[in-house]
């Protein structure tokens, strides 16, 4: 190996270890990454940051707009609204949604797919009386596979379309994707309804009663003359069983208590530490007349509206509280905001809320001043579990917004625009009509994703220009030398599902598609057949709740565990892989 590709191998292995490590967001990591190769000298200072203004970021961040779009004119709650019924069975429930799901991820970011469609799973399992971690990985998986039926479903067949113009001289099309993702989602979402839900593991901790599923370790605040002072812990005990509330422990002084707690003589100012539903904890508190927060932070919520609101809002890895506490963030005094509870599923909350760092699919439990639920949410990043399918922000202009997405998305099809373009004119036209407020645009544009796009796309091809990806193809087709097409191809798919598994499925993209655009060369056959496999196992990671950014968002709402992915994504993956490389051998032959 030549210098150059040492150092490259050096730093593409530094990035995964440190995406597997989690302790960093990825786009920093990425962002690392290429100033580190910039200054080693294997990435050009010139191109550095040619990934930023590369087609695929272009159309992802044009993606998530016109997805934000389509959400505001209230043309995906027009087809939720219409078909969820929660008196269907679960799997019909689970086909239909996972149907929908499916639909609107081919055509819009699938992780807002996801994000709209969650809440609504939530409330109609609530309704229906069972527990939605039966329902919401189902729906996750089907809003992964959708994302494979088009060019724009999904960051990965965004990227191969563009390798593909930059290696072959054209790209992909909106539909090229279609006979082998389209049919390979179809299959997978019928075992995901027939079979797959049925082997989500049945445990007692993880898929309780649907009235637990927010259950919130809390904190309630002991004011001044109030009636529960002098009082020990344990007196409280008749009053929380007759609330359903189960006291957990003390505060006092900022320092949690154990042990001989229950006999402690309660002061003004000392914190309850229990574990309720939102509905049990506010009897409770209403039982004793304790105070949501201390006196001070809830004087200032009172002052800031016309009353109090609670909201239920799920953790995503972008959301600006991943990884730092409440108190860090100023959430009191930015949003005037109290974090009331934490649910977080398989762990236990010992420290002070304020001081616990928040972790992805983690639910909060916030007060806030009346009718700032929206702004507060917006500003954390984070998703409401409330039921957003009932109201529409712009039903006006509903038509029209499925109008000029269709027409761009038909133009760009038909060769008439380059679809960066098309999505780009779809910007423009949802800001002159007000479907998007201009004042919010650019808040609906992932910058993290944007900023890894930027970063993984210039050291990608400094790994290509060193002779980094032949080289990997190399010891590929010396592995596979004398193997069918389709054994071949089985090889690609499989090591390019397993690294999605466990890193971001777009810098996997990055990697790999170059890879198997090499492999065909070295074999002398199309490069396309490869570039589909690629975009199939990239988007499949079904195994771990690391792998795909929709896995992340349900563990919390769901109550499952790491290990509770692979027992439905396994027979998943592996059918994924057994349909798709035939779909792939007919429609793209080698």
């Amino acid at each position: 190996m030549t210098n150059d590709q040492i150092i490259l191998f050096s730093l593409f292995g530094g990035v995964f270890a440190l995406l597997l490590w989690g302790r960093w967001r990825y786009d920093v990591v990425a962002f690392s990454a290429l100033m580190l190769g910039v200054v080693l000298g294997v990435v050009d200072t010139k191109h550095a940051f040619d990934g930023f203004g590369h087609p695929a970021t272009i159309i992802v961040a044009l993606v998530l707009v016109v997805s934000a779009g389509l959400v505001r004119s209230g043309a995906v709650f027009l087809i939720t609204r219409t078909l969820v019924d929660a008196s269907r069975s679960l799997g019909s429930h689970i086909a239909i949604m996972g149907g929908i799901g499916g639909v609107l991820s081919a055509f819009m970011n699938n992780v807002a797919a996801l994000a709209l469609l969650m809440p609504v799973d939530i409330q109609t399992a609530r309704k229906a009386g069972r527990p939605p971690a039966l329902s919401l990985m189902p729906l996750s998986f089907a809003t992964i596979l959708g994302g494979m039926a088009t060019l724009i479903g999904t960051p990965p067949n965004i990227i191969i379309a563009s390798i593909r113009e930059e290696s072959l001289g054209a790209p992909f099309h909106m539909f090229d994707f279609a006979p082998v993702g389209a049919l390979t989602a179809i299959i997978g979402l019928v075992f995901v309804a027939a079979i797959g839900w049925r082997l989500i593991p049945q445990r007692d901790d993880a898929l309780k009663a649907v009235e637990d599923l927010s259950q919130y370790v809390a904190e309630l605040t002991v004011p001044e003359d109030n009636k529960v002072v002098g009082q020990r812990l344990g007196e409280l005990d008749e009053e929380a069983e007759k609330a359903d509330v189960a006291i957990l422990g003390l505060i006092r002084d900022g320092k949690r208590r154990y042990g001989r707690a229950r006999n402690t003589i309660l002061q003004a100012g000392d914190a309850l530490v229990l574990e309720a539903t939102p509905d049990a904890l506010d009897e409770f508190r209403s039982a004793l007349s304790l105070s949501f927060s201390d006196e001070k932070r809830e004087e200032a919520l009172k002052a800031a509206g016309e009353g109090l609101d609670m909201i239920e809002v799920v953790i995503p890895a972008e959301s600006r509280i991943n990884g730092k506490t409440a108190q860090s963030i100023g959430l009191h005094w930015r949003q005037s905001a109290v974090v009331m509870g934490i649910s977080r599923q398989g762990r236990r909350i010992t420290s002070h809320l304020r001081q616990t760092i928040i972790l992805p699919g983690d639910i909060l439990l916030l007060l806030v001043p009346k009718g700032t639920g929206p702004d507060v949410t917006d500003w954390l990043g984070a998703l409401t579990l409330a039921d957003r399918g009932l109201a529409v922000t712009e039903n006006t202009k509903t038509w029209a917004a499925i109008g000029i997405f269709g027409a761009a998305v038909a133009a760009a099809s038909f060769g008439l625009v380059y679809l960066p373009i098309a999505l780009g004119i779809v910007v423009v036209l949802y800001v002159l009509l007000r479907i998007v407020p201009l004042s919010e645009l650019y808040d609906h544009i992932e910058w993290p994703v944007v900023v890894l796009l930027g970063s993984m796309i210039p050291l990608g091809a400094a790994l290509e220009a060193s002779g980094g990806t032949e080289l990997i193809a190399g010891g590929l087709v010396g592995l596979t030398e004398g193997w069918p097409a389709w054994a071949i191809l089985t090889v690609l798919m499989v090591v390019t599902m397993t690294l999605s598994d466990v890193l971001n499925n777009t810098a996997t993209a990055i990697v790999a598609a170059p890879i198997g655009i090499q492999m065909a060369q070295s074999l002398g056959v199309s490069p396309d057949p490869f570039l589909m496999a690629v975009a199939v196992a990239a988007s499949c990671a079904f195994l771990t709740p690391i792998g795909h950014k929709n896995n992340t968002l349900i563990l919390g709402p769901g109550g499952y565990r790491f290990g509770d992915y692979w027992r439905m994504g396994l027979p998943l993956e592996i059918i994924v892989v057994a349909v798709s490389i035939p779909l792939i051998l007919i429609f793209w032959p080698m």
